[in-house]
């Protein structure tokens, strides 16, 4: 009898990280630099304290990105310990609207506390009043070639 192949059996496994400092976070930006998501996909549950995202993860780390192509995979980044949420430049009303995220950048408060900072392009920015560091980015799709077909640049 033969079994289907799962994608946790491939050489090139899932991202399932978790920061609860700013040097793991560090990590978790650069692996969620140019996510694209629509507006539509964000989500804050407030009786939860939980902010979540659906993103279009560029794939950063895939070795064999000259092999098959650049490629992207679904992704799930969510906030924990969230006490209020805001957002500048971003036109929420239009589902139309596709958001690229260029860092997350987290803000010192007092014993715990601060902001962490979503910088998307376009100099707009969601900034989450945080009562603890907890943030998770957690891949929920099989890789899929980039529709672009190319590597994010960014030019200076």
């Amino acid at each position: 009898m033969t079994e289907d192949a799962r994608f946790e059996d491939g050489r090139e496994t899932p991202l399932n990280l978790a920061a609860f400092d700013p040097d793991d976070l560090a990590v978790i930006s650069a692996l969620a630099q140019d996510a694209v998501f629509p507006a539509t996909e964000m989500r804050w549950q407030k009786r939860r304290h939980r902010f979540a995202i659906l993103l279009n993860r560029f794939r950063w780390e895939d070795a064999g990105r000259d092999r098959h192509g650049p490629e992207r995979a679904q992704a799930l980044l969510v906030v924990d310990n969230v006490l209020g949420v805001a957002s500048l430049g971003l036109d929420r009303d239009d589902p139309d609207t596709v958001l690229s995220l260029l860092s997350v950048t987290f803000e010192p408060g007092e014993e715990g506390a601060g902001h962490l900072i979503l910088t998307l392009a376009g100099d707009g920015a969601i900034r989450l009043e945080i009562e603890a560091l907890e943030v998770t980015l957690r891949d929920v799709t099989r890789p899929y070639r980039a529709p672009s077909g190319k590597v994010p640049r960014h030019d200076i």
